[in-house]
């Protein structure tokens, strides 16, 4: 089978090279389009921001409702019974750990902050009632489960199925171009492909840096909190740069030395910070409140994820938290 032309560049994993040049050149091009042209960048970022959640919000909110069904009729038909690997491989970490990794390098750094911001934001600015009551309190639960529960989830296993197919089934690169095979055959080893990669790291670039911006200002927030460290542009930039030194020596350290080592320490802390609030928290209110938000979120599972705001509510709420999650 054909396979795409990769080198190794110095210490680092083989990678395409059209791929690694071409989205180096883009990405260099876009930091320093906003540096030189700070206040003319984030004018274009907004609109464009802005015309794309507008205009295609409704898009979003299908293809993710879109992607859930398909993961759950997976999940439930035959299909579900195909190993994404060899028929006699077993899983090659606990389920322990898989769970660590995926929540340490998919939602931890957001989920930890937002997860009590996120509620507390929709409490007292919900987008429909009353601010501050009960039933805007139930809302704001709803909400919180909307964009961090099995709608989100579904996008992270749709695209990870797909690339563990085509991968470990198929023998394919492992990257975004081989899940277009059956539409595009080999035309994935050719400019086809180099497009749909670089579209790729394109993409999963801005996602990173959305999350990452947002995560180091919570860091800085907290530091200031505790210690007093200046909330600056200088503190973040440094904050930015400690951590994607980390994020370098964990990925060239692989898998089971870096990622999923670092990956068990965070579920593991995360656990002693759950059991702590559980214990010492209004342990009582916190069991019943639990099962009653799951049930609430259950009966408008439906009308939540298909909500649209096309006739209530304020204006553009949507483009500002559930479609900015999808997007």
């Amino acid at each position: 089978m054909d396979h795409v032309k990769v080198e190794r560049l110095g210490p680092f994993p083989r990678v395409s090279k059209p791929v690694f040049i071409t989205s180096s050149i883009l990405i260099v091009g876009f930091i320093i389009f906003g540096v030189l042209f700070t206040e003319t960048a984030g004018a274009l970022f907004s609109f464009l921001q802005g015309f794309i959640t507008d205009k295609f919000g409704w898009l979003f909110i299908l293809l993710m409702n879109v992607a859930l069904a398909l993961c759950v009729y997976l999940a439930m038909s035959r299909y579900g019974d195909i190993r994404l690997g060899l028929q006699t491989e077993a899983p090659q970490y606990s389920l322990f750990s898989w769970i660590g990794m995926l929540f340490s390098a998919g939602v931890g750094i957001g989920l930890i902050y937002w997860g009590t911001a996120e509620p507390l934001y929709h409490f007292m600015a919900p987008p429909l009632g009353e601010p501050s009551s009960v039933e805007t309190a139930k809302q704001a639960i709803n909400l919180t489960f909307l964009h961090w529960g099995l709608h989100a989830w579904a996008l992270y296993a749709f695209v990870a199925l797909s690339l563990a197919y085509f991968h470990y089934r198929r023998g394919l690169p492992l990257s975004i171009r081989s899940t277009l095979y059956p539409l595009l055959g080999k035309k994935i080893f050719g400019r086809w492909g180099h497009a749909v990669d670089i579209l790729a790291v394109f993409g999963t670039m801005f996602g990173v840096v959305t999350s990452l911006g947002l995560g180091v200002m919570q860091i800085n927030s907290g530091l200031e909190k505790l210690f007093g460290t200046p909330n600056s542009l200088t503190v973040q930039i440094a904050l930015i740069a400690f951590i994607t030194v980390l994020a370098v020596i964990s990925v060239l350290m692989g898998l089971d030395k870096g990622i999923k080592r670092l990956s068990d320490i965070n579920i593991g802390l995360t656990a002693i910070l759950l059991g702590f609030m559980v214990i010492l928290g209004p342990t009582l209110f916190i069991f019943d409140s639990f099962l009653e938000n799951v049930g609430n979120y259950l009966s408008v599972f439906v009308p939540l994820g298909l909500w649209g705001e096309a006739y209530e509510g304020q204006e553009n709420w949507q483009s500002s938290w559930t479609i900015f999650y999808w997007a």
